[in-house]
Parts: structure tokens; C-alpha cells; sequence
């Protein structure tokens, strides 16, 4: 009785040490095409695998926006990042101000042309390869808004009656085709006003021209 009291703490001990340690997952999502989206949250605990399930690397997309993170953790994503992006195979990655600066130094000595396009709001610390325009405010709402389970294509639409001419207009992209209207519905709530997510919204018109154009 005596040892099976003392054995109790231990093994809860035990249990607890390894839930602590076993790693995390990014949150991924779909985004059409054979595109996915990995938004990391921690690293290196929310690194993807370094190639999917099926064995072939795929384009995708990296959200480290508003992620914090120590020297360790830049280097892991930096090595991920070698081994995962290729010209065939890039890796768009979005960034912002608030991302670790240890994050921003190791994508500022990133290779041109080597498969990681950088997007995002021109700062000082930041220099995309692609630039957006979008205020702090809209793009932390557009952020939050995936993370409360809004519908990706309520993120990614324009109100439908603006007529655009930019990478879009190269592909026919049936997730950015559907209205904000739709993905409420789905949703069960208004999206009236939602901020449509700028940077991501551009990393997928990005991938949607190079289909198109037959470089990937």
C-alpha cells in the first residue's frame, strides 16, 4: 500500500515530463492546388515535416507572423527552410514587424531566386521580396480572425464587385472565386467589414500565377 502511494507521484510525474515534450503541430490548412499553409505558432516545436506524407515536397506557405522565438529556433527554421525550398518547390513565407528579429536576420541572408519569397509590410526590419500594403490594426485582425475559425475564403475575397487585375486574374481559383457572403453562412456569423488577409491572400495569388505559367 505503502509503495503503491509512494509510486503515484512519480509515474504523474512521469506522464506530465513527456506530454510536456512531445512536439507540437503548425496550424495547417488547405489552400487549393496542392498549396498548404502552415501558420507556426512556436518553434522548432511547429516546424512541418520536412516533406509531406506522400514523399514529394510541394509549394506551401509559412506564416511566422507574431512569432517569437530564440537563436534556436531561427536555426532550425533556417535549416527546414534550406532543405524544403527549391526554384520547383518555393516556400513563401509571411512575415511582419512584430516576427523575432533572430527570425528576420536569418531571412535577410536568404538566397535570391533560391525558392523562399518572402511577403509582407514593408518596415525596417523587414524587406519582402513582396510587398504589401496593409495597416497593423487590419493585419492583426485578419490573423486573429483564422485563429477564432473564420473560413479562409472570407480571408482571401474581395468584395466582389471590385474588379482586379493582378496575379489572380491569371488562374481561375475557385477558393478565391467564393464570397465572404458564402463562408459566412458557413461560418453561421456576419463577416461584414471583415479585413481580408493582404499577405496571405498575395502568397496564393503568387502561386496561382506560377501554375499558371507553368513554372512550378
Amino acid at each position: 500500500m505503502k509503495l503503491r502511494t509512494f509510486l503515484r507521484p512519480l509515474l504523474m510525474l512521469i506522464v506530465s515530463s513527456s506530454a510536456l515534450t512531445l512536439p507540437a503541430a503548425p496550424l495547417e490548412h488547405d489552400l487549393g492546388q496542392g498549396l498548404r499553409l502552415y501558420r507556426i505558432h512556436a518553434l522548432p516545436a511547429d516546424l512541418p515535416a520536412t516533406a509531406p506524407a506522400e514523399g514529394k515536397a510541394a509549394p506551401c506557405v509559412v506564416d511566422l507572423r507574431y512569432v517569437q522565438t530564440e537563436a534556436e529556433g531561427a536555426t532550425a527554421f533556417e535549416a527546414w527552410l534550406r532543405f524544403r525550398a527549391k526554384p520547383r518547390t518555393p516556400v513563401f513565407v509571411l512575415a511582419n514587424s512584430d516576427t523575432s528579429s533572430s527570425l528576420l536576420r536569418s531571412l535577410a541572408q536568404r538566397e535570391v531566386g533560391g525558392g523562399i519569397v518572402l511577403v509582407g509590410v514593408p518596415s525596417r526590419q523587414l524587406k519582402p521580396d513582396v510587398a504589401v500594403r496593409a495597416s497593423g490594426g487590419d493585419e492583426k485582425r485578419a490573423y486573429e480572425a483564422l485563429e477564432r475559425g473564420v473560413p479562409l475564403a472570407a480571408l482571401l475575397t474581395d468584395n466582389p464587385d471590385k474588379v482586379r487585375n493582378d496575379e489572380a486574374s491569371l488562374s481561375r481559383d475557385r477558393l478565391a472565386e467564393a464570397s465572404a457572403d458564402a463562408a459566412a453562412d458557413a461560418l453561421g456569423q456576419k463577416v461584414e467589414g471583415l479585413t481580408v488577409d493582404l499577405a496571405l491572400q498575395r502568397a496564393v495569388h503568387l502561386h496561382r500565377a506560377l501554375v499558371a505559367l507553368k513554372k512550378l
